[in-house]
């Protein structure tokens, strides 16, 4: 099939133009995907798969309507990592199944009652800084990374901070990808990286999947983190609503697109891969391009599948040097952590209201300080704690508090 001169670069009826954007579209979520396995210590090819595969469901629930792709989500790496230490990732896993079935309950409230109830128990003073709790708590593992290597992992943060600050089109939409490459081609050169493994690996392997175990203490331990990930779910709809200029939330409806990225993480829980969620990247690269068609998403999903039964792909990533990794968090945690404060500003949030800042200061002291409840074999910390603990104190708070004295307010 030939293109005319006048056909638009939006056209996706040619199959072959279709695979290769969804390729390239692969790629904007590439980084991210495989950069959140390989800070939780697990096969990177699961992740790849689970967010092949939780793609196609989610596409599959919104009757193939929503331009989205689906990948790991950085608000449960520290969640992760700690319920890991405590219950093993097996019981981990089954908290990531529970996190799947909460949305799933999320999901049946909006159809039955609407948005207003979740905005009112989950408003911004809430879960803006939970959201920056989820890039602090990180902070010092990644400078852990990076101080095994300083001039690698400054080298990389420079990469992804010109990307970010100085690049235009779908360059400027992969920072994480660019700054892996050039870390681990100047950790090649330096001689840091043992291509052993790369050599020993099969071209074609399964991904090495996990069975989950079910234990009460890391279900009620991961729930309370699906706070921000839902949140982030609701807000990236609405984006990409306003980008493909159709209503979404609508038409299939915010309730089918939540039930679809529950479910997807839900999947990811039993293969043992990490939860999933939206990538703004992706709809960035969708308002960039103004490519809006659905198939080229599936696209992706289908290479994302394809790529996790390359065995080789799987052990070049694991030879990437935690220097590398590091340079890459050092941006990233802080650029999470400064949505959250960008939750707060685009709300409006009014600090000189003393509830508002009683509320934020106490989520951002559990949640930083890893404070911790427990009882028997249940526990309740940081993220999780600092959630919960927000949404009780938004509850049972005054609207009517008065002002701090001294402020314009007064």
């Amino acid at each position: 099939m030939k293109y005319s001169q006048n056909q638009p670069l939006t056209d996706t009826s040619n199959p072959i133009k279709r695979i290769i954007i969804g390729v390239q579209f692969l790629f904007v979520a590439f980084g991210a995907t495989v950069l959140v396995p390989l800070l939780i210590d697990i096969d990177p090819a699961v992740a790849l798969f689970t967010a092949g595969v939780g793609t196609l469901i989610f596409h599959l629930i919104t009757k193939g309507k929503v331009p989205v792709f689906l990948g790991s989500s950085f608000a449960f790496i520290a969640p992760i990592i700690a319920a890991t230490k405590i219950y093993g990732y097996p019981g981990t896993l089954g908290g990531i199944i529970a996190v799947g079935l909460v949305y799933g309950i999320v999901s049946a409230i909006i159809k039955l009652w609407g948005l207003r109830v979740i905005e009112k128990i989950f408003p911004a003073v809430v879960v803006g800084p939970v959201i920056m709790i989820i890039g602090l708590s990180l902070a010092t593992v990644g400078v852990d990374m990076a101080k095994t290597n300083w001039p690698i992992a400054l080298s990389v943060l420079a990469t992804a901070i010109i990307i970010v600050s100085f690049t235009k089109g779908l360059i400027k939409l992969i920072p994480i990808f660019i700054g892996i490459i050039v870390g681990y081609i100047i950790s090649i050169i330096a001689g840091l990286v043992d291509f052993t493994s790369v050599n020993e690996a099969a071209w074609f392997a399964l991904p090495k999947f996990t069975t989950p175990e079910f234990n009460w203490g890391a279900i009620l331990y991961m729930i309370p983190v699906a706070i921000a990930p839902i949140i982030e779910h609701i807000g990236d709809m609405y984006a990409i609503s306003g980008v493909a200029e159709k209503k979404f939330v609508k038409d299939p409806g915010l309730h089918r697109t939540i039930l679809g990225d529950g479910i997807a993480t839900a999947f990811a829980g039993f293969l043992g891969g990490p939860p999933n969620t939206t990538y703004s990247e992706v709809t960035g690269a969708v308002a960039l391009t103004k490519i809006t068609d659905p198939r080229v998403l599936r696209i992706a999903a289908v290479t994302a599948i394809v790529f996790s039964l390359v065995g080789k792909i799987s052990a070049i990533l694991k030879t990437i040097p935690q220097a590398v990794l590091g340079g890459i968090m050092l941006l990233l945690f802080g650029m999470i952590a400064s949505i959250g404060i960008k939750t707060l500003i685009d709300a409006k949030t009014n600090f000189a209201i003393t509830r508002n800042q009683v509320i934020v200061s106490i989520i951002l002291t559990i949640g930083i300080g890893g404070a911790q409840i427990g009882v028997g074999n249940f526990s309740l910390a940081g993220i999780g704690l600092a959630s919960v603990v927000g949404v009780i104190l938004n509850l049972i708070l005054p609207h009517t508090s008065k002002p701090i004295k001294g402020s314009h307010e007064e």
